[in-house]
């Protein structure tokens, strides 16, 4: 079993008891496979953890976690904002030479960003990758703090931003912005890079596996005898039970979006880390988090994201008009309620333990 925020690791041992059992075992020994190691890594990347587990394939643990490194430090190269060196910091240093030219960019980096734009036209714009200067505006950013910022500098950035002032060729791996803009690929990146790092496993032949980074999954295969587990984590832990609900999502991934942990209050408000892209303001709504299951980590993650900043109602009404598999963890007064889609009802509610 897997939470979304940590990894919880359980081992079990058996002891064969008496003559006729061991006598049993060895024969049956002889007749079947023997069951299949789990391997597991684990490390740091974007901010975040990272674990995979899986059975299976020729690589040894070492071989395969040297592998995984070198291409999350490569994808780092690509999309983080941290890094002043990477390629999106580049293009988002240099944005006001760059506005209105064609700027060639890498076959990661673009397919991030059409995912990101596919998801912002069918979320009505709930997904705004440059939204970036009002996250950071609002100290969520590298320079964190808790300055509420005035109307007018919200408005400034607001009139700076927008998915439709990027285009990207359909054809050929170029961008163009008809104004400055700052690129934040954070909802979007980590959870292709849990496919990427999927499809990195698939390609060592190692097909029954579960990726985590920063609590976004990817899950293929099974265990010999079960299914992966992931568990949904509760807005407010309670003593024994930190899981709100468990999912056996079969080949899918899975990812959530929260404002529970990430926010800072002023003056008795509470400001979430969620910016919404229509307002510059954090949102003001119930929803505590989202988790969607969908083919590729990387559309869950980008539509975590939109939902969690379009709200329970509106996030609701989107997931139905999408058919999303989406279930929602809304303030109820003093405690919280459930909420799932209907693709979710007719694909997953069996699937919860």
């Amino acid at each position: 079993m897997i939470y979304l925020s940590r990894l919880v690791k359980r081992t079990r041992a058996t002891v064969s008891g008496g003559v006729l059992s061991l006598l049993a075992a060895l024969f049956l020994s002889g007749c079947s496979e023997p069951v299949p190691a789990l391997n597991r890594i684990s490390g740091q990347t974007m901010g975040s953890q990272y674990h995979i587990s899986w059975y299976g394939g020729e690589q040894s643990p070492s071989e395969v976690h040297e592998v995984v490194e070198d291409r999350l430090n490569h994808l780092l190269s690509v999309f983080s904002t941290y890094d002043p060196q990477s390629e999106l910091s580049t293009i988002n240093r240099y944005a006001a030479d760059l506005v209105d030219k064609k700027i060639a960019v890498s076959g990661d980096l673009m397919s991030v960003l059409r995912d990101a734009e596919h998801v912002s036209r069918y979320s009505i714009g709930r997904l705004d990758v440059t939204v970036g200067p009002l996250v950071n505006l609002w100290g969520f950013g590298p320079e964190p703090h808790d300055i509420v910022p005035s109307k007018v500098e919200v408005q400034a950035l607001l009139d700076d931003i927008g998915m439709t002032k990027l285009s990207l060729s359909p054809e050929t791996l170029e961008i163009e912005m008809t104004s400055p803009l700052y690129i934040d690929l954070s909802s979007v990146a980590k959870g292709w890079s849990v496919d990427d790092i999927g499809l990195l496993l698939e390609a060592m032949e190692i097909t029954n596996y579960l990726v985590e980074i920063g609590g976004e999954v990817r899950v293929r295969g099974k265990k010999p005898e079960a299914d992966w587990k992931i568990a949904i984590e509760r807005p407010v832990m309670e003593l024994g039970q930190p899981a709100q609900t468990i999912i056996a999502p079969g080949d899918m991934a899975v990812a959530t979006s929260g404002d529970y942990r990430n926010y800072f209050e002023k003056d008795g408000q509470r400001y979430s880390h969620t910016i919404d892209p229509l307002t510059g303001y954090p949102v003001k709504h119930a929803l505590t988090s989202v988790t969607v299951i969908m083919p590729t980590c990387s559309m869950a993650d980008a539509w975590a994201t939109a939902l969690n900043v379009a709200g329970p109602d509106a996030g609701m009404a989107l997931a139905e008009a999408n058919d999303l598999p989406v279930y929602m963890i809304i303030r109820d007064g003093d405690g919280f309620r459930e909420e799932t889609s209907s693709a979710f009802s007719r694909n997953f509610s069996n699937n919860q333990l």
